[in-house]
């Protein structure tokens, strides 16, 4: 029985650590037709992200899917593959470090950042048991989606709820449904648009691309559209731009159903058709750089507006692991640990506090040698 339950032995003494956890959708662990297969596999059998009967799902998705599209999607990531390996995985990776650096310089070492993916690796089991391995005891979960959606952050939820159903020992959980309209959020976005302005000079349209839905989340509920619309709402009005100045777009869509419109990609090439010369397009629910923006937006979506007529198309990078997007994560997270006491290292309060666990430890048959 106790096999089942994952982590560390009880232990008196061990430091009680406030734990903070980014992740974000995930990727391949290489741009290769096998792992491209285990990774869609993964992610392509959540129930949240497709929602059609799962019988019916499954036969397509292993008679048909899995056999066809897994050598296609591994060119695509390789032509945004790097030495890093790819940006999605990179780019979080360097959140998680320069997280880690600005909320340790505020709060010490005994609070700790680590990072995973929902799907792929590293995965979120891994993760947590790096955590609770360290003696994190009260734990803060921030997927990088602004914008809630079942398919997305609820997925995340899951994920967490699934790996607790396996621990005996549970931290204290906290979760971080969304930010879309967090004040220090849309700031980064704002002046991510403006220093490109101030680079590059202000195009005829802003396009603001969102990652798309099937329509019919919305009308079961699901706020993403919502959600959506107010950041787009909250940027304008902080840019003070005008109803012809800008659109919002959803991309990356796939099969046959309706999801959200209008699309990028149509949107696009209706533009250039109509007359507009010049975008700039911007994905405010991307956190960091990946496939769907670097290869979608900056290539793809480029090739449709410039062959449509258009004369120039710029892509304004994802937030990444820029300066003001650190500090913005480091507020929501400073918000969402209110009341978690956080003993810095080496204070005498704690010194006390460990020897009286220690000698508490000496007295708890749990800690006593076993034959």
């Amino acid at each position: 029985m106790a096999s089942r339950f994952r982590g560390s032995a009880f232990n008196h003494i061990e430091e009680q650590k406030v734990g903070v956890l980014i992740t974000n959708l995930g990727t391949p662990d290489a741009p290769t037709p096998s792992a491209l297969r285990r990774y869609l596999k993964e992610f392509l059998s959540d129930p949240r992200v497709v929602e059609i009967p799962r019988l019916i799902w499954l036969l397509i998705l292993h008679l048909i899917i899995l056999r066809i599209r897994p050598a296609k999607s591994a060119k695509t990531y390789a032509s945004v593959w790097t030495d890093q390996g790819s940006p999605l995985a990179f780019h979080t990776r360097d959140q998680a470090d320069k997280l880690r650096q600005q909320l340790q310089a505020q709060h010490g070492d005994n609070l700790v950042v680590d990072y995973a993916m929902r799907y792929g690796n590293p995965s979120i089991t891994s993760a947590i048991t790096s955590l609770c391995d360290q003696g994190v005891r009260k734990l803060l979960v921030l997927p990088l989606y602004p914008q809630y959606s079942g398919s997305t952050t609820a997925s995340t939820f899951d994920a967490v709820a699934k790996d607790f159903a396996s621990r005996r020992w549970l931290p204290e959980l906290r979760f971080v449904n969304h930010y879309n309209s967090h004040p220090d959020y849309i700031n980064a976005l704002v002046n991510s648009i403006r220093a490109h302005w101030a680079k590059h000079g202000r195009a005829q349209k802003l396009v603001l691309s969102y990652h798309g839905v099937p329509q019919f989340y919305l009308h079961k509920g699901d706020p993403y559209h919502c959600e959506c619309l107010a950041t787009t709402r909250l940027i304008v009005e902080a840019l003070e731009l005008g109803p012809e100045d800008y659109i919002t777009t959803f991309q990356s869509r796939f099969g046959k159903a309706e999801w959200l419109k209008p699309y990028t990609d149509a949107t696009l090439k209706e533009l250039a058709a109509n007359g507009t010369k010049s975008v700039q397009v911007i994905c405010p629910g991307f956190a960091a750089d990946c496939l769907e923006t670097l290869e979608e937006i900056e290539e793809e979506n480029r090739e449709y507006f410039m062959e449509a007529g258009g004369e120039r198309y710029e892509y304004i990078p994802a937030l990444n692991s820029s300066d003001e997007h650190i500090q913005t994560l480091s507020n929501i997270v400073n918000t969402h640990i209110q009341g978690w006491t956080i003993q810095p290292t080496g204070c005498a309060e704690r010194q006390q506090t460990l020897q009286a666990r220690s000698e508490q430890a000496k007295r708890c048959p749990h800690n006593k040698p076993r034959a």
